[in-house]
């Protein structure tokens, strides 16, 4: 089978203009994600009631179903809830003329919270309690001490899984096609449909997420020489008490 190399670069370029379009369900989605997962993350190290059975049973659902299923009910019933809504007030808005891409927004941000309150969680749980304790007896407020002293540390035990979810929400943003949104799987296969050019398609598509990918990962291993630093931090207290 001989491929259509033209059709190729040609699709790649007019696929390259769809970039931005995946980064901003990725970026918005992880805006989202970082502050309600952290404090998701807070609810269920502390034992909050009620919203830690909340958060539980969210992340149980999210995890525990696909996403593909997650943005077919999303995008099939969220519309209908709004246009109801909206007869009902009077408000003479065009439900279905809302653009796709904000139906993207809610579907990864919303899936990418349950990841990250996990990914969080395990982080934060890797600090010794001891050094909270300590930065609170030096007269430092709760607030101040995560800031200074426990994210920092937790942020390098989470970053390689605050990556590889990344990397994961990258490529799961393919399927935003469904909801009808131009990213870079919506417009290659629509190149393709013309000719039915699907193979040289798929290949545009492969070759352009391994690249987007790769940067993300380069990018990561930036951030996580630069925060290296803390890396001892949390063995510091351990070593103290077994001095004394």
């Amino acid at each position: 089978m001989e491929l259509n190399v033209q059709f190729m670069i040609r699709t790649f370029l007019l696929a390259l203009r769809a970039i931005p379009v995946t980064m901003e369900i990725t970026l918005v989605a992880l805006a989202f994600a970082v502050p309600v997962g952290f404090f998701m993350a807070i609810s269920r190290i502390y034992n909050v009631k009620l919203l830690r059975q909340f958060v539980t049973l969210y992340v149980s659902f999210v995890r525990g179903t696909p996403i593909v299923l997650q943005i077919l009910i999303i995008y099939s019933l969220l519309p209908s809830l709004l246009n109801a809504f909206v007869k009902q007030m009077g408000l003479g808005i065009n439900v279905f003329d809302i653009n796709p891409i904000l139906y993207a927004f809610v579907v990864f941000a919303l899936n990418t919270t349950a990841g990250l309150s996990e990914i969080f969680r395990s982080a934060l749980l890797t600090v010794e309690r001891g050094q909270l304790e300590a930065a609170l007896a030096v007269g430092l407020s709760p607030a101040q001490a995560y800031i200074r002293i426990i994210i920092p540390q937790a942020l390098v035990s989470a970053l390689p899984n605050i990556c590889n979810l990344t990397i994961n929400l990258i490529k799961s943003t393919s399927l935003a096609f469904i909801m009808t949104v131009r990213d870079i799987t919506a417009v290659a296969k629509i190149a393709a449909s013309y000719g039915y050019n699907y193979i040289e398609a798929y290949l545009d598509i492969f070759v352009m997420y391994i690249i987007i990918c790769g940067v993300c990962q380069w990018l990561f291993t930036l951030v996580e020489n630069h925060l290296g630093t803390y890396k001892g931090l949390n063995r510091f207290p351990r070593r103290a008490a077994g001095r004394g």
